[in-house]
């Protein structure tokens, strides 16, 4: 969450001439209702499977660059989807950043609470060893222009 995945999938994809699919931007496009408001009215858990069933059909596509939403490693079968069917990303941010980034978006509704650096610290913890089991590259994104973080992804895809 906040570490750029949209962004950098966009400009990653442009650059390498590919489809580019955000696995949030398409459940709300399908739905015609936001995350947050899927979220208020199914609950988290009424979200995770939309996003399980998204995850999975996007997976099936190849020559594409997939942007999944952060919480998309909790889910098993998402994270053997990602990892088996396509190479992974694990964008890195810290918790400094992640404020930053995400200090005006009201558009994410696991953010909605008091205390937001508390809830980032809960989802890191969580999400972040899940993150490192998938990833076949692990970028930390401080410090680094989204050229850089491009640049740094086709340099170690094309190595491989």
């Amino acid at each position: 969450m906040g570490a750029g995945k949209t962004t950098i999938g966009r400009k990653l994809a442009k650059k390498l001439k590919l489809e580019f699919f955000d696995s949030d931007e398409e459940i709300e496009r399908r739905t015609q209702a936001d995350v947050a408001l899927i979220f208020e009215i199914e609950g988290e858990s009424g979200f995770r499977k939309r996003e399980a069933e998204m995850i999975d059909e996007l997976t099936k596509y190849s020559d594409i660059v997939l942007a999944t939403g952060g919480g998309a490693v909790l889910n098993e079968q998402n994270r053997i989807n990602i990892s088996e069917r396509g190479w992974v990303v694990y964008l890195k941010a810290s918790i400094r950043q992640i404020l930053r980034r995400t200090a005006r978006d009201s558009r994410r509704p696991l953010l909605i609470t008091d205390n937001r650096k508390q809830k980032i610290e809960e989802l890191l913890r969580e999400r972040g060893p899940l993150y490192e089991e998938v990833a076949d590259m692990i970028i930390d994104t401080g410090n680094k222009t989204v050229k850089q973080i491009i640049s740094e992804i086709c340099d170690n895809k094309v190595s491989r």
